[in-house]
């Protein structure tokens, strides 16, 4: 089983390259973040056209995350990261599919910091924190897929020196929030894969970033033990970073020895 999570920055807009990258790699689940779209504005006929059915929780003009599964109907589970009811923002979404546990999360980016922004960065952090806790308590193959908006360490970086140094994306805080996360037991596929590569999953769309390959690593998929085991592969497409009107993120996806 493939699985992706991709921030598509803007869903309608970029509508033509997810297609295109869904018909050419053939994910069986992808976990979108950044729709920037309402609910009744997600494209859900054309996802349906090309074989995917869908799960979102949309938000106008910033947020919002879905959840799509190649010939199949996500069977929804969450819809809100538990731990405060009055954040209206849309970061989290929860779905069952295939025997799976697939969480699809978009972590506050918490700049600029201080201030509240980052403030509510490391609310998010610790609720999700939380969360993952339960979920790994029950063992249950979960999936934990998405832009967490953090950094673990320098070298998920092209620079840790470099402008970036002052960004909510490299802080002690945030970086130890992830860091305690992975404590619980939790697989961090792509280095798990990749440890000794600097692999980037995020070109800026300033300062020529994706010309200098000066990347970041902030989109991550996390399992459980029971799933752990089963890791094939993990990469990222990060020729879909190059392409005409690419969201600044490029999809980053798992194969699971799963039936």
């Amino acid at each position: 089983m493939k699985i992706a999570t991709y921030n598509i920055n803007g869903i309608n807009g970029r509508l033509p390259r997810l297609l295109a990258w869904l018909e050419q790699a053939r994910p069986d689940v992808v976990c979108l973040q950044e729709l920037k779209t309402d609910d009744a504005k997600f494209p859900r006929a054309a996802l349906e056209k090309a074989g995917y059915g869908a799960l979102w929780n949309g938000q106008r003009a910033n947020n919002g995350v879905a959840i799509v599964a190649r010939d199949r109907e996500p069977i929804l589970t969450r819809r809100a990261l538990p731990g405060d009811s009055d954040d209206a923002q849309s970061r989290y979404l929860e779905a069952a599919i295939e025997g799976l546990l697939i969480a699809c999360l978009y972590a506050p980016n918490g700049n600029p910091q201080p201030g509240p922004r980052f403030d509510y960065k490391l609310r998010w952090l610790e609720r999700l924190n939380a969360h993952a806790a339960e979920l790994y308590k029950t063992a249950l193959p979960v999936v934990l897929a998405g832009d967490y908006n953090v950094v673990p360490t320098d070298f998920d970086i092209y620079s840790a020196t470099s402008s970036w140094k002052d960004d909510a994306l490299l802080q002690p805080e945030p970086r130890a929030a992830y860091a305690r996360l992975l404590a619980q037991g939790w697989c961090d596929c792509l280095r798990a894969r990749h440890p000794d590569e600097r692999i980037y999953t995020f070109w800026d769309y300033l300062r020529n970033a994706w010309g200098r390959n000066a990347g970041l690593r902030l989109d991550h998929i996390l399992l459980s033990r029971t799933l752990s085991p089963r890791l094939r592969r993990a990469g990222v497409d990060r020729a879909e970073r190059g392409q005409h009107h690419a969201s600044d993120h490029a999809p980053t996806w798992i194969e699971l020895d799963w039936p």
